[in-house]
C-alpha cells in the first residue's frame, strides 16, 4: 500500500471515530479524494474485521465493538516535554537518513498537531478531552455539564469556546461569553462535554495564555535569570526537559538559564530546593520573591 493511501485511511478512520456525523461526500471532501475511494477504504475495514455503521442520512461511521477497536485520538499521544524528547531522537538521524523526514511527516500527518501531540489522555477525561478537540477543529462551542469550579464551590454548566489546551490536557483554554473572558478549565472538574452546532461568535476575542518551562500557566510573563551549577542543571532538565531549550553553557560547571515564567511559583519552588547550587542573576523581582519566601520560612521556625 502507497504511503498517500495509507495517511487518508488512517485519517478516515479518526473520522468515522468522532462524535461528529460525516457523509461519504463529507468524508471525500475532508481527504481529498473520491467518494468511490471511499466507499473502497470503507470495504476495506469490514474485511479487516472492524464493524461499520451506516446511520440515517447516509452517514458511516466505525462502531466501538469492532475487534481491536479503539479510537485513534485516544490511542497515543505525547505531551510537549514527549515530544522535545522524540524530535531530539530524530534530529540524531544523520540528515541522508530518509527515515529522519519521513518519521516527522507521518508523525504531524496523524496527529495534526506541531509539537507531533499533545499527551497521554487517560480514563475518563478521554472522552472529554476529545470531544473538546472536536469542537476546536470544527469551530463550534460546547456546554462543559455540571463543571466544579474550585473558585466558587459551585457545580454548574458552563458554556464556553474552547480553543486550546495546556501541554498535558489537564486544562483547556476556553472563551466563556457569560464573564467575556478567556480562562482555564480543569478537565478533571468536567463532568461531561456537550458539543453543539453554534459556531463561535467570538473568535476575535479568544487569546491563549503562556506555558513556562515550569508548567505554570498566566497571561503574564516576567524574565528570569539564574546561573545554575551541574547538580541544578541536571535536575533542572531532568524534571523540565524544555528547560533544555533556554540554557547555555557559561564554562567551568555552569550554565546561565534565561527564560520567561508565567509566576514564581514554579521556578520558587526549584530555586529554594537548591539554593546552594543556583545563584539568581539580573532578576530583581525575582530575587525579592525568594527573599520574603526565606524570611517567611525563617520565622515559621523560629515561631
Amino acid at each position: 500500500m502507497d504511503q498517500p493511501k495509507l495517511e487518508r485511511m488512517l485519517r478516515l478512520m479518526k473520522l468515522m471515530t468522532t462524535n461528529v456525523n460525516y457523509t461519504v461526500n463529507d468524508l471525500a471532501e475532508r481527504l481529498d479524494t473520491s467518494y468511490r475511494s471511499i466507499y473502497r477504504y470503507i470495504e476495506t475495514f469490514k474485511d479487516a474485521g472492524f464493524v461499520v455503521q451506516k446511520l440515517d442520512g447516509g452517514v458511516y461511521k466505525l462502531g466501538k465493538e469492532s475487534r481491536y477497536f479503539k479510537e485513534i485520538s485516544q490511542l497515543v499521544h505525547f505531551t510537549d516535554e514527549e515530544a522535545h524528547i522524540v524530535n531530539q531522537l530524530i534530529e540524531g538521524l544523520d540528515d541522508t537518513n530518509t527515515l529522519k523526514q519521513n518519521l516527522r511527516r507521518k508523525l504531524t500527518s496523524v496527529y495534526n498537531c506541531t509539537s507531533v501531540a499533545n499527551s497521554i489522555v487517560k480514563g475518563k477525561n478521554a472522552s472529554n478531552v476529545n470531544r473538546l478537540l472536536e469542537a476546536i477543529e470544527n469551530r463550534t462551542q460546547v456546554l462543559l455539564m455540571d463543571y466544579a469550579s474550585s473558585h466558587t464551590g459551585v457545580v454548574r454548566n458552563r458554556l464556553v469556546e474552547p480553543f486550546g489546551f495546556t501541554t498535558n490536557y489537564v486544562q483547556a483554554w476556553c472563551f466563556e461569553p457569560e464573564s467575556g473572558m478567556n480562562k482555564l478549565f480543569k478537565i478533571a472538574r468536567i463532568g461531561s462535554v456537550e458539543l453543539l452546532s453554534q459556531e463561535w461568535q467570538y473568535e476575535s476575542l479568544h487569546a491563549e495564555g503562556h506555558i513556562d518551562i515550569f508548567r505554570m500557566t498566566g497571561f503574564e510573563q516576567h524574565r528570569v535569570c539564574l546561573r545554575l551549577g551541574l547538580l541544578s542543571r541536571n535536575l533542572l532538565i531532568e524534571e523540565y526537559p524544555l528547560a533544555e531549550r533556554d540554557i547555555k553553557p557559561l564554562g567551568c560547571d555552569s550554565w546561565l538559564l534565561d527564560t520567561n515564567v508565567c509566576n514564581y511559583l514554579g521556578v520558587g519552588r526549584f530555586v529554594m530546593g537548591l539554593l546552594d547550587d543556583i545563584e539568581i542573576v539580573d532578576s530583581p523581582d525575582f530575587k525579592v520573591y525568594i527573599s520574603k519566601l526565606l524570611h517567611d520560612m525563617i520565622k515559621k521556625v523560629d515561631d
